[in-house]
């Protein structure tokens, strides 16, 4: 039962939860709705007026439900929380809606607008006509519908059309309910799918990985089982396969040796070998995959980057070998007039570098911290710009972008935002047949762009342009999948100019001498100094200790001594995410130490969001013009509204509650998700217990983050293995051998996929 105290204070519930519903800490609730408070169609979040069972007060319901409507009679189960705003509010993990039954309830259902044609006018006159037929009526009879004043053929036709249209939505969320999914995704599905949503995931419930954002191979694959696919299944093996690669991908290869592939799908899918080759080879005559050798060895490759770095490799030919956009500059002149204009003297291998520079349709520059590359790069533009051409700047991330603007005084862009994103579409509207308005490219922070990503700007690069790629290649290579600049670098067929020398005034900062240690496989200095210094190391036996250090140097002692806002100024950063000093758990941490949530806060996917938190996007999201990795801070929270704001460079951007599995706490994060941005202050944990990812690259990324200071915590031990591991796991990318000409189509036999190449 449900009971109110008098003053019409808390609803305390007494209801007996299921077994089901107890071992998942919810309860139960059913009643009618009132009325609708809020539903965003978009993503089904919505606020409910629920008139619960043997209750006196009405109950506010917040949940998930595609279609919802006055009258209706819900079912839900979760949890009571205490809103400082709005009081006592039923949080539905599970949201189910079915017609009324009673005669009131029918009349405010059909009243509510939900049904075109029909307004309180006519629900009230069809209710008085035809009592609790009335449903019957609509879908059986409608020619009945005639029998009603006012209701001639058009208003009946919409009124049929209009329950037609509720009833397909219902009974695609009554059979995704029956199938195991829950109502958020439901409603995903639904919007993904529409009216053939139901067909869709009978035919084919692997298509739901493939086309939804929050719905991996192990949730369709559930679902699969309980619509009776046997484990031996084609259609189930074969989309084991594309997983297989899938996750590949997401480990940063393009493809794999075809063995790995074989096992990795065999131990995914629990069946034998021979079937996971039948599956290949039909994935191959779907050109879903493709297979070819990469180092002598048989691999298989996700069509669309094996057909994304051919396309790299091709364009830099086309681009390196056309004429130069410009007339010869006479490098004897242009480099003294630049060093006066600038106030700068170029150092001897910089001047060697521009002059390499302005004779190169394209070339890369690379090199640490400290070695000039900014300078260098500045020293470039001002004698192409002087000659009157069109130059674009880019980078991977707002941040690079937003730096690489002021260093050289010319707008800067992402490369998402200069390739002008269709919001609609996620495309590009820049490519081929729509090229850049531009002689020069430069893009920065090319350590960061991934096969698809470099594929897409160099298609929009003009044939006439020049192109200046400039990266750190010893960073670690792109979150997405291959090594774009690694490889153009390794191949060894454009100008490549490596800068070493630290100059005098780096060579001051030991942030950016430890960097270059580090990167020659040597410890950083860690001497004690009585000197103020901006690379700090602080020891810690155990991952318990490390943690008590860490929160007491980010929340005081980097403030007091710099004078560096907590949140705004410092970043930790993590070699992974797993692990008592993994970023999840660092995350919940500090969040405890610099912002704990009060009672204005949303719990959703796993993490509490509040007022004040800062917070990372994980995912482009072209519509909000946001992108994986940046960065911001939660402005504000509306329960009523269900919607989060969070402000971004100065931006403010909206989420609907359903939509925060886009966002994750960043007060730290992952030294991979770091890449391309700079913060005054890093600190960095470092453990044992992060052995799998401790490598010299993933050390020197994160090092070279920090603009100010740097500290690292934990164990010297740590510090060691990662300086001496060189490797970190290779990638599987064909790119180089495209480039350097020795890569050559090769297709294994579809219906033997681990035979040899035929050509």
């Amino acid at each position: 039962m449900w009971t109110a105290d008098p003053s019409g204070g808390a609803i305390e519930s007494r209801m007996r939860a299921s077994p089901e519903q107890a071992a998942e800490g919810r309860e139960a609730l059913a009643g009618l709705v009132e009325r609708v408070t809020f539903h965003n169609p978009d993503n089904g979040f919505c606020v409910l007026r629920v008139k619960a069972r043997g209750q006196r007060d009405l109950v506010t319901v917040i949940g998930h439900a595609a279609l919802i409507s006055a009258g209706e009679f819900v079912q839900a189960s979760g949890t009571w929380v205490t809103d400082r705003t709005h009081g006592l509010q039923f949080r539905a993990a599970f949201l189910k809606a079915s017609p009324p039954t009673t005669l009131e309830g029918i009349e405010r259902y059909l009243g509510s607008g939900m049904i075109r044609g029909i307004g309180p006018v006519y629900a009230k006159r069809l209710v008085r006509g035809f009592g609790e037929s009335v449903f019957d009526i609509i879908e059986a009879q409608p020619d009945r519908l005639h029998e009603v004043a006012g209701i001639g053929p058009r208003r009946a036709a919409g009124i049929v059309a209009g329950w037609a249209e509720q009833k397909v939505v219902r009974e695609i969320m009554l059979f995704l309910h029956a199938h195991g999914v829950g109502t958020a995704r439901a409603v995903r599905i639904y919007k993904t799918y529409g009216a053939d949503a139901v067909q869709v995931m009978s035919e084919n419930p692997y298509r739901l990985a493939r086309d939804i954002r929050g719905i991996g191979f192990r949730t369709a694959d559930q679902i699969a089982a309980r619509l009776g696919i046997e484990k031996t299944a084609l259609i189930r093996v074969r989309a084991g396969v594309s997983h297989a690669l899938a996750e590949a991908m997401d480990e940063g290869h393009c493809g794999l040796p075809a063995e790995e592939m074989t096992a990795l799908a065999a131990e995914l899918l629990e069946v034998p070998a021979e079937l996971i080759e039948t599956a290949l080879g039909l994935e191959l005559e779907a050109g879903v995959v493709v297979a070819d050798t990469l180092e002598g060895r048989r691999c298989v490759f996700l069509a669309g980057l094996y057909r994304a770095e051919q396309v790299i490799a091709e364009r830099l030919r086309i681009l390196a070998a056309g004429a130069l956009p410009w007339e010869a500059i006479g490098a004897d002149k242009a480099i003294p007039w630049v060093e006066t204009k600038t106030g700068l003297t170029l150092a001897d291998s910089q001047r060697a570098a521009v002059r390499l520079a302005v004779a190169s349709k394209v070339i890369v520059l690379t090199g640490g911290p400290g070695v000039g590359k900014t300078a260098l790069v500045n020293a470039i533009l001002r004698i192409l710009l002087a000659r009157r051409l069109e130059v674009a700047l880019c980078a991977p991330t707002g941040r690079a972008a937003k730096r690489l603007s002021e260093s050289t005084g010319i707008e800067a862009k992402t490369i998402h935002r200069l390739l002008e994103t269709d919001p609609r579409t996620g495309e590009f509207r820049r490519g081929e047949d729509n090229p850049l308005a531009c002689d020069l490219l430069v893009v920065d922070e090319a350590s960061m762009v991934d096969v698809l990503l470099m594929r897409s700007l160099l298609r929009a690069v003009p044939d006439h342009a020049a192109l200046l790629i400039v990266g750190d290649v010893d960073q670690l290579p792109s979150v997405g999948p291959g090594q774009v600049l690694a490889d153009i670098i390794g191949a060894g067929t454009v100008p490549v100019v490596r800068l070493t020398e630290v100059f005098r005034q780096a060579a001051g900062s030991r942030v950016i001498t430890n960097a270059h240690r580090i990167n020659q496989g040597q410890m950083p200095d860690l001497a004690k100094t009585d000197e103020p210094t901006d690379f700090h190391f602080v020891d810690a036996a155990d991952p318990e200790a490390a943690l008590a250090r860490l929160v007491a140097v980010v929340r005081d002692r980097i403030p007091v001594a710099f004078g560096l806002d907590p949140v705004r100024d410092v970043q930790v950063l993590c070699p992974m995410n797993r692990g008592g000093l993994g970023a999840r758990a660092l995350n919940v941490e500090l969040q405890k130490a610099l912002n704990p949530p009060g009672e204005v806060r949303v719990e959703r996917f796993g993490w509490t969001f509040a007022p004040g938190d800062k917070v990372m996007q994980v995912e482009n999201n072209y519509d909000r013009e946001v992108y994986n990795g940046d960065l911001g801070i939660v402005r504000r929270i509306d329960q009523d509204e269900g919607e989060l704001v969070a402000e971004f460079d100065g931006r403010e951007v909206s989420y609907g509650f359903g939509e925060l599995d886009e966002l994750v706490l960043a007060y730290a994060t992952t030294i991979h998700k770091s890449q391309g941005s700079e913060y005054p202050a890093v600190v960095i944990p470092l453990s044992t217990q992060h052995y799998t990812m401790l490598a010299r690259n993933l050390l020197y990324t994160g090092v070279t983050r920090g603009k100010r200071l740097v500290v690292l915590i934990g164990q010297r031990k740590a510090l060691a293995i990662a300086v001496r591991n060189q490797g970190g796991r290779r990638r599987w990318s064909k790119l180089r051998e495209w480039m350097a000409g020795t890569g050559r189509t090769g297709q294994l036999s579809a219906r033997d996929p681990t035979s040899s190449p035929s050509g």
